[in-house]
């Protein structure tokens, strides 16, 4: 590689390594769940898009108005003659040759304003519009505090599964060296000792596959609160005080208003928009009054000779009427009215498909709650017996094959378990988002 080439490059990553060693962010930040929630409302770079957009709403708005208020625009100029002229007084008489050398300037100002129904009903339908970027927004709210939710109880479920996995590695692998000590003693067959060798094995496995996926969940979760990829998450809430089944109970009984879900609520303002773009179509039959002004001063001269100056102001006002546009008007109404009725039939689908949405969640939640509690008993009596198993083949009351038999229902359980908790999660924070909780 060029010398030169090379020196720029680590020039290059020592100027990065120094920023990142005395930038300001924390190389670790602790966050409960709650801190989670309003460290990703206040950071997340969606949400802020969001707020650009109703910023950006608002803008719209102002512009729309601004041309219902007075115009003004002036024009100044300035000339520059410099040269001469030839003129003959006679027949006969050698020409005379006079300079010409002279500077003008002239001045223009306008002003004028102009109203018609089409701009009053264009400021409604910026109204509107902001009014769903709004609702947008706090859409978006919902959305990453979701998130947020979802990734962060993951995260605390991963780490107890690898908890428990390293628990049942643990005894395992104390168990293996008992076997081998058999062996060499004679006393077990090298058949017994391999098994549980490759139960082990196998339990490492699904450690690392763990911890892999654990490490996905973080990621995403950086991602949400718009941290660096340098900044380790920790997380400081316990599992069992965030996984709040009681309040999951709740949902079940709680009663749905659609007039609280962002959704139904945007597809309300979208029929609304479309009622009023009828409206806006059917201005362009009503007359626009405008009023103007003019004032202009185009020769002005400054130096040379015969000066000359004139000013003209005129006031005006004019009444525009449509008269005839070959059915352009007619049509453009034709087509507001057909858009506003697919407004409404997708309203009425949003109506159909959020009530058949309440359901289907609210079914998914109690079949989450029923398996959560099961698999949460199903683990208690297979850790149990797993630790039965394991006493019994110390002491010689029980073969390798039952140990194995009891690791891999242990570990099926263990499986199970936190996949009941997720499940349990995901069905309870999709039925908080339909309800706006």
């Amino acid at each position: 590689m060029n010398k030169k080439i090379l020196g720029l490059l680590c020039g290059t990553m020592c100027y990065f390594t120094l920023m990142a060693q005395t930038s300001d962010s924390p190389s670790e930040l602790h966050l409960s769940l709650a801190e989670a929630r309003d460290y990703a409302l206040e950071n997340n770079r969606t949400l802020q898009n969001s707020d650009l957009s109703v910023r950006q709403a608002y803008a719209a708005r102002w512009q729309t108005i601004a041309q219902m208020l007075p115009q003004a625009d002036m024009s100044l100029g300035l000339n520059y003659t410099n040269g001469t002229m030839k003129f003959a007084l006679m027949d006969g008489v050698p020409p005379t040759e006079k300079k010409m050398e002279n500077t003008a300037g002239s001045l223009s100002v306008s002003a004028s304003i102009a109203i018609n129904g089409q701009l009053i009903m264009g400021a409604l339908i910026n109204n509107t519009a902001i009014e769903m970027q709004n609702i947008n927004k706090r859409n978006t709210e919902l959305d990453v505090v979701s998130n947020v939710e979802t990734y962060y109880i993951t995260a605390l479920a991963m780490e107890k599964t690898v908890e428990l996995l390293n628990k049942s590695l643990t005894d395992l692998e104390k168990l293996q060296e008992i076997t081998d000590n058999s062996v060499s003693a004679g006393a077990a067959e090298q058949t017994s000792a391999d098994q549980i060798k490759v139960q082990v094995a196998s339990m490492r496995s699904a450690i690392n596959s763990t911890n892999r996926s654990l490490e996905m969940i973080y990621n995403a979760l950086a991602l949400q609160l718009a941290v660096g990829a340098d900044v380790k998450l920790v997380l400081t809430d316990q599992l069992d005080n965030v996984l709040n089944v009681e309040e999951a109970l709740k949902l079940l009984a709680a009663d749905f208003d659609l007039n609280n879900n962002y959704n139904y609520q945007l597809a309300e303002q979208n029929v609304k928009m479309a009622k009023q773009n009828v409206i806006m179509a059917g201005m362009a039959y009503i007359p626009t009054l405008s009023a103007f002004y003019q004032y202009s001063s185009p020769n002005k001269y400054f130096s040379g000779s015969s000066p000359m100056e004139q000013q003209v102001g005129v006031v005006g006002l004019q009444l525009s009427i449509p008269l005839w546009s070959t059915g352009k008007r007619a049509a453009g109404i034709t087509e507001k009215k057909l858009a506003r009725q697919a407004a409404e039939n997708s309203l009425a689908d949003a109506r159909d498909g959020l009530l058949v949405q309440h359901k289907q969640l609210r079914y998914n939640l109690s079949s989450a709650y029923e398996d959560f509690d099961t698999q949460k008993m199903n683990i208690d009596v297979s850790q149990r017996v797993f630790e039965s198993t394991s006493n019994k083949f110390e002491y010689g009351h029980a073969s390798s094959l039952e140990l194995t038999n009891a690791s891999m229902t242990l570990l099926t359980a263990q499986s199970d378990y936190i996949q009941s908790i997720l499940n349990l999660v995901n069905a309870q924070i999709e039925l908080k988002k339909l309800l706006n909780k």
